[in-house]
């Protein structure tokens, strides 16, 4: 099958432009536009400090989930504590892309992602408006544009796409994210945007991508950072032409909701695997726990330990460090029940050390793909957790991000 990207959904238009947020005419905005209404859902950060378009995009879901035309995105200034004027700003940037494109009021989304405490630019963000405005089309290259215009220090873009069959309509869902460094999503990703020809109302879409997330771009993390900026916006036209989905108990419902998950899911991968200067794909695999949540915060805890993330770059298997995060992890368990795996290799058996084949360990952790498996026997429920290692190139690209 052909790549599918944002712009090669019926009835969506995209661009890529370079506005001159970023040097050497590297491209730094994007602009996504449906040829009619849409059906808008969103998850945006849990951080106390909020972005300004955060706080915009939140506001105007509020007022209208059912007329939403445009999302505009902007890399390298993230419009984050910049006071009343970021605000203005994050107002300017959806009056500028509705004027050009000659759209309701109040129908355009905002996101923002780059630097924090920095005001927009906004003589080039209006500049940038415009030439996205005019560069807007259909085309897989369209969509690849404007998913390489809003990362920041990704190695690559990220985009996934996914098609289902619904009532014999065939209904596509297609997005695109970035994220590398600040990822420890609560209830969002670093940023997201997903479009769909599908018809379907706001309250299911609304959980459906509630459902997505919390299993997705929840189960991931870079850094243990929550950004201020966290969005992620699912928009649907209807151009398809399926039934209106207008329940959860509608009977298309869950296929399109496994869809909407399993597109969640790339996407998250995708971010984590990408994370500022990332060596390792790491895949925590936590079973036994009564509930989902309890198996996610052990399987998150032990993600965001530096000292796991560290032995992993290392090629070190300190499977110390691993049960030790799991235990500050704040969920209750008996460590005499507890089992834990590299890969294959079983370290731990119900509390009791095993001997380490070092070499077996050393061939393990020195592929890209690593599995860590931690089992305990107090419940039926699982989680997966995605997150990398932390490299010598991590710090360095922290320590000058801003420079």
């Amino acid at each position: 099958m052909d790549e599918i990207t944002i712009a090669s959904v019926k009835g969506f238009r995209a661009a890529g432009v370079h506005a001159g947020l970023k040097k050497a005419d590297v491209l730094d905005m994007a602009l996504v536009v449906s040829d009619r209404p849409c059906v808008a859902a969103g998850t945006f950060t849990q951080n106390l400090v909020r972005a300004a378009p955060v706080l915009y995009d939140q506001a105007a879901l509020a007022e209208n989930r059912t007329g939403i035309r445009a999302v505009v995105i902007n890399a390298k200034n993230a419009n984050a504590v910049t006071g009343a004027q970021g605000m203005r700003d994050a107002l300017e940037m959806a009056t500028l892309t509705e004027q050009a494109l000659d759209l309701p009021h109040g129908s355009t989304l905002v996101m923002s992602t780059g630097v924090i405490g920095v005001p927009l630019p906004m003589a080039k963000i209006a500049q940038g408006i415009q030439l996205a405005a005019q560069a807007l089309g259909d085309s897989v290259a369209d969509g690849q544009r404007a998913s390489e215009a809003i990362m920041t220090t990704d190695t690559h873009p990220k985009r996934a796409a996914r098609q289902i069959v619904l009532d014999s309509v065939t209904v596509t869902l297609a997005g695109m994210a970035k994220g590398a460094g600040m990822i420890h999503p609560n209830m969002a990703t670093m940023l997201g945007l997903i479009v769909t020809d599908g018809a379907i109302d706001a309250e299911p879409l609304q959980s459906a991508l509630y459902h997505a997330v919390e299993r997705s771009y929840n189960c991931i993390t870079v850094d243990g950072d929550t950004s201020t900026n966290d969005t992620q916006l699912v928009l649907a036209n209807g151009a398809a032409g399926n039934p209106m989905i207008d329940s959860v108990d509608h009977p298309a419902y869950p296929a399109f909701c496994e869809a909407l998950h399993d597109l969640c899911v790339d996407l998250a991968r995708q971010i984590a695997f990408d994370g500022e200067g990332a060596t390792k794909h790491v895949t925590i695999q936590v079973h036994g726990l009564p509930t989902f949540e309890e198996a996610r915060a052990i399987g998150r805890t032990i993600a965001t330990s530096p000292l796991v993330k560290t032995a992993l770059y290392g090629r070190d298997a300190n499977w110390g460090r691993v049960l030790a995060a799991a235990g500050r992890a704040d969920v209750p368990f008996d460590p005499a029940r507890a089992s834990l795996w590299f890969g294959d290799l079983q370290l731990l058996r119900e509390g009791t050390p095993l001997p380490v084949d070092e070499a077996r360990a050393l061939e393990i952790l020195s592929a890209q793909e690593i599995y860590l498996t931690f089992h305990l026997d107090h419940g039926e429920a699982s989680a997966l957790v995605w997150t990398c290692d932390f490299s010598v190139d991590y710090v360095n690209v922290n320590a000058e991000y801003r420079t």
